[in-house]
């Protein structure tokens, strides 16, 4: 079973995260970029960031033979911090960089003017890119954020299949299917969506144009969830097929829009810039 997480920030995994997640059938991922935690008080701390999406991560996913990608973006949450909002000028230039596969996560978190204005922004940096977007709707008043959404996507130049909801549920499955968009779920251990209601999602609506993944970072999360889904389909009597479609085809056609996406995992050998993942000695 080859599996292909679209949605997962490793920076806040450990390694033996990555070796869970290759034995578990994972072959491929996309990491987001999302906030800190806590506020970051300048663009500086954003590039160190996309520095380490674009190089260490990669690095460390290969060790474990994992084709890791990265989508580039200011973060709806922090598109509210005045310090933040500055990266929007130089993130122009880290959108040309070949392991970026989309801009994302944008979207909303507490539906703001200023959350408005980065979302616009980066649809339409992704636009000039000939890149696709990885959006995050809301947590709070979903389907009123998955409307709010599709507004401002309708206003902008990027078509909407070429454009990802995420944190999808069943109050906003059918109005974004509808849209054209492709359709994300997020499957958690406590909250969002589990692998019973995501099974039940997929009788419902499809397997067409639906994402899974597990969006662990570093809190309450569980990177094996999309092995989890998988083996759910199965239990539930979905095909092969159809679980290869929606854990591995669908993402890898997604963000195949880019005409960014590598599959094949470089060599897992030496250093990067001078560090390894490995402690005590070569």
């Amino acid at each position: 079973m080859r599996l292909f997480d679209p949605h997962i920030h490793m920076t806040s995994r450990t390694t033996d995260d990555y070796e869970a997640m290759y034995a578990a059938g994972v072959r491929a991922l996309v990491e987001p970029a999302f906030w800190l935690g806590q506020p970051r008080t300048s663009p500086a701390s954003f590039l160190d960031y996309f520095d380490a999406l674009l190089g260490w991560e990669p690095y460390r996913a290969a060790q474990y033979g994992i084709a890791h990608h990265c989508a580039l973006a200011l973060n709806p949450k922090e598109a509210n911090d005045p310090r933040c909002v500055p990266v929007l000028d130089v993130l122009p230039r880290y959108l040309v960089k070949d392991s970026v596969v989309a801009v994302g996560e944008i979207g909303y978190d507490s539906m703001t003017p200023a959350e408005d204005t980065a979302l616009a922004a980066q649809l339409q940096m992704a636009a000039d890119h000939g890149l696709p977007a990885l959006v995050h709707t809301p947590h709070r008043d979903k389907l009123a954020g998955l409307r709010r959404t599709l507004d401002v996507v309708r206003e902008s130049a990027l078509a909407p299949d070429h454009v990802l909801l995420d944190h999808l549920n069943e109050t906003t499955v059918g109005e974004a299917k509808e849209s054209g968009c492709w359709l994300g779920f997020s499957v958690y251990p406590d909250t969002k969506m589990d692998e019973d209601r995501m099974v039940a999602v997929l009788r419902a609506h499809g397997p067409e144009k639906v994402l899974v993944n597990s969006a662990a970072d570093w809190g309450r999360s569980d990177p094996l969830k999309t092995r989890a889904v998988a083996d759910a389909m199965l239990a539930a009597g979905f095909g092969e097929d159809d679980v290869d479609l929606v854990l591995w085809r669908n993402p890898v056609a997604f963000y195949g829009i880019s005409g960014r996406l590598a599959l094949d995992v470089p060599p897992a050998l030496g250093t990067h810039e001078g560090n390894s993942v490995l402690r005590g000695g070569e």
